[in-house]
C-alpha cells in the first residue's frame, strides 16, 4: 500500500469510492452539496492549508482516499475517510490515519474535527481507538451525519528536533 497526495486527475476515481461506500452503507451522496468539495481537490483542500491523499494497492489502483480541510486557525475536519471494502481489516486504516495525524501536526493543526454517521461503525471504531471523542457540533453539515467526533494533537516528540 501507498499514500499519495491526490490530484484533480484523480477526482472521477475519488468520487467513484466515496460515493460508492456511501451506497455500500445505504447512505446519500451530494455531489453538489456536501460533496462538492471533491470536484476541485487541489483548491478545497491543499490551496486552503490542508491535504487529501490516496491509498494504492501494489498494482497502483485506488482504493481509498482521505483528507484534511482547513476549519479555521488550528482546526482542520478529517473528510472522506474511505476504504474499499476488499481493503478493509487489513491494517490500511490504521495506516491511513497515522499519516493523517502526522500529516496534521506537520502542517500546524492542534485538533482534528469530524463529522460521521451512526452506521459506519468500522470507521467510528477506529477513531476511537485514535482518541478522539464525542463533541457537540452545532453544524452538521449533511443529513446522513449524526455523530461528530474531535482530537487534540499533542506535539509529536519528533516535532522539536
Amino acid at each position: 500500500m501507498k499514500i499519495r497526495l491526490a490530484t484533480n486527475q484523480d477526482k472521477e476515481q475519488i468520487q467513484n469510492i466515496v460515493f460508492g461506500i456511501l451506497s455500500e452503507y445505504g447512505l446519500k451522496n451530494d455531489p453538489n452539496g456536501t460533496d462538492s468539495d471533491l470536484n476541485d481537490i487541489e483548491a478545497n483542500y491543499i490551496a486552503r492549508g490542508g491535504t487529501f491523499v490516496v491509498v494504492e494497492n501494489d498494482a497502483s489502483q485506488i482504493v481509498g482516499t482521505a483528507g484534511l480541510f482547513y476549519l479555521r486557525s488550528g482546526v482542520c475536519e478529517l473528510r472522506k475517510m474511505y476504504l474499499l471494502k476488499e481493503t478493509r481489516g487489513k491494517g490500511v486504516g490504521k495506516q491511513t490515519m497515522e499519516y493523517l495525524l502526522a500529516k496534521a501536526r506537520e502542517l500546524g493543526f492542534q485538533r482534528i474535527e469530524l463529522e460521521t454517521a451512526s452506521v459506519l461503525v468500522e470507521a467510528i471504531s477506529l477513531y476511537t481507538r485514535y482518541g478522539f471523542r464525542p463533541i457537540e457540533c452545532g453544524h452538521l453539515l449533511t443529513l446522513r451525519c449524526d455523530k461528530a467526533f474531535a482530537l487534540d494533537l499533542i506535539p509529536s516528540a519528533s516535532s522539536s528536533n
